[in-house]
């Protein structure tokens, strides 16, 4: 039973040095989990001692959906955005065709979402959307936040579900502004003056 409950769940672990899990305070950190999809996190939610409901996957499912619509980099062609999340992890923007004035743009796929407990801050879970990178893992869109999988569970801090700043109604990258910007999630936050990446589902 121990043994089936390790392959199903796999462990939170660190890219680089230990500078990383020491930046951050351990009462920042909280329970997390990641699903690939909304199924997924249904049949793990009837599993005992487990923090969430379905309840709680159906609604985060349905936010994490919203907020990928409203925070992903959107892109001007579709081989740019395969460019920066891999072939076949891009469609059509679908709040393109409401703005003023209508035009195209692609975004990255919805590749699943991340669930985090918030419970001992007086709150329920809160909800981040996950895409593939260029690389084959996964990210928030922000792209400041990257994991081997994305499925699995571990502690993560509570930045990690801080909202991406909206994309909505302007303009998509070019070839040039990717470039500029060092690819996807380069340039939307600062880099880490120290030890490694991200932090990754994954063993």
């Amino acid at each position: 039973m121990t043994h089936r409950k390790r392959s199903r769940h796999v462990a939170l672990v660190l890219l680089g040095t230990a500078t990383l899990a020491l930046a951050a305070c351990e009462d920042d950190r909280v329970d997390a989990q990641a699903f690939p999809d909304l199924d997924s996190c249904i049949a793990a939610s009837k599993e005992n001692g487990l923090w969430f409901t379905e309840d709680d996957c159906r609604k985060n499912f349905a936010a994490a959906q919203k907020e990928l619509v409203e925070t992903a980099p959107r892109y001007a062609s579709k081989e740019l955005c395969e460019q920066e999340h891999g072939a076949g992890n891009c469609g059509d923007d679908p709040a393109a065709a409401q703005q003023s004035g209508g035009g195209f743009s692609f975004m990255p796929l919805l590749m699943g979402y991340m669930m985090g407990s918030m419970m001992s801050r007086g709150a329920g879970a809160y909800s981040q959307p996950m895409v593939k990178t260029a690389n084959g893992q996964y990210s928030t869109p922000k792209g400041d936040q990257s994991f081997a999988s994305n499925t699995g569970r571990g502690k993560v801090t509570t930045q990690t579900f801080q909202r991406a700043p909206t994309t909505l109604g302007k303009p998509p990258m070019t070839a040039s502004q990717v470039s500029q910007r060092g690819g996807f999630g380069a340039a939307r936050t600062a880099r880490p003056t120290s030890g490694g990446g991200g932090r990754l589902f994954g063993g």
